[in-house]
């Protein structure tokens, strides 16, 4: 009986004991830490690399939307979505972007359209915008563009982060006229219709390959906008700008649609931010641009050819004479609907 009695008064003080502090810590932390964990393994799972190429030079001006836009998306997309930058045209020839797209072989692509005509000979009619691309987007150009896109290119244009920067004639000899005849000229589709109907040879190469072809004379000179011909050193060979300008250059940033369509809403929500501020911000910071490299092309010794009023108004008006006849030769389907979208109102 006794010995009941005191097994009974034992339990007692074992149960009534104080429960420890560290007894206390175990039993909340160790659950919250398991927690953490599996989140944590749950949260890597989630998160997806998307490899990206440029069709330009890294560090140059027109991979630099693109370079902004993976820096955006890498520091708020932290265990939701990164970019892996595989680089520019030294990790793939420009004109191969395209296709690479297409194909899946990378899933996100800077490039502008003149560089895949032969996949979407419509995206080429972006340098004949006379709208903003936030107009393009509420009148339906964006929308239609975007259709092709999917159709041609297996492809979604994220942003378009080159805007308002208008192309120039660079020359090595001085004109009195917008009479090109007996000129051999760099070009890309961009400036073919334009260039030919002033009466020029016209010779399509890669970026890459300008400056050679200046230094050995294989061309008198190229198209290019106003900005960026200090990134390649053209400058070095390049002694005359013609204004005024004309177009307006376009590099956009794509996103293989398959790719796309893998990802969840918020992985799309980080890109989706990411390429709206780039959008957003490029025509205000290429007007700023434009107006630099304008005062670095004079400083550098690089003269100005002008024509008289009536004359430059008929080259300006040329421009897109010849750009809107060569759109519609090629893509006579849809080259009238996007000159409605993208022209500006008479």
């Amino acid at each position: 009986m006794r010995s009941a009695v005191c097994d009974n008064v034992v339990a007692k003080r074992r149960h009534d004991r104080p429960v420890s502090w560290g007894d206390q810590v175990r039993g909340k932390i160790l659950p919250l830490v398991v927690a953490m964990i599996a989140y944590s393994g749950a949260a890597t799972a989630q998160e997806v690399t998307l490899r990206a190429i440029s069709a330009f030079t890294e560090k140059t001006t027109y991979s630099a939307g693109i370079e902004r836009f993976i820096d955006r998306v890498n520091q708020a997309g932290k265990g939701i979505v990164q970019i892996n930058y595989i680089g520019g045209p030294k990790a793939m020839p420009a004109f191969e972007v395209g296709n690479a797209l297409k194909n899946g072989v990378v899933d996100l692509a800077n490039t502008t359209g003149a560089f895949y005509t032969n996949l979407m000979p419509e995206a080429d009619a972006w340098k004949l915008t006379q709208r903003s691309m936030a107009e393009l987007r509420k009148n339906g150009g964006y929308d239609y563009m975007a259709r092709l896109y999917e159709q041609k290119m297996n492809a979604i244009l994220l942003a378009r982060v080159v805007d308002n920067n208008p192309f120039h004639l660079y020359l090595n000899k001085r004109i009195t006229s917008p009479d090109l005849t007996g000129l051999k000229l760099r070009i890309t589709p961009v400036y073919r219709d334009f260039f030919q109907a002033l009466g020029a040879t016209v010779v399509q190469t890669a970026p890459g390959e300008v400056y050679t072809a200046l230094e050995r004379g294989v061309v008198d000179g190229y198209g290019w906008p106003i900005t960026g011909i200090f990134d390649l050193g053209w400058n070095e060979k390049t002694k005359y700008r013609v204004d005024p300008g004309f177009y307006s250059a376009e590099v956009s940033i794509l996103i293989n649609k398959t790719a796309w369509d893998r990802l969840n809403d918020q992985q799309k929500a980080v890109l989706r931010k990411a390429a709206d501020e780039g959008e957003t911000e490029a025509p205000a910071e290429f007007l700023a641009e434009n107006a630099r490299d304008t005062e670095r092309q004079a400083a550098a010794g690089i003269e100005t050819i002008t024509f008289d009023p009536v004359v430059a108004r008929n080259y300006y008006e040329k421009a897109y004479e010849a750009g809107w006849a060569g759109q519609i030769r090629q893509s006579p389907e849809h080259g009238p609907k996007l000159r409605e979208f993208f022209s500006k109102p008479e």
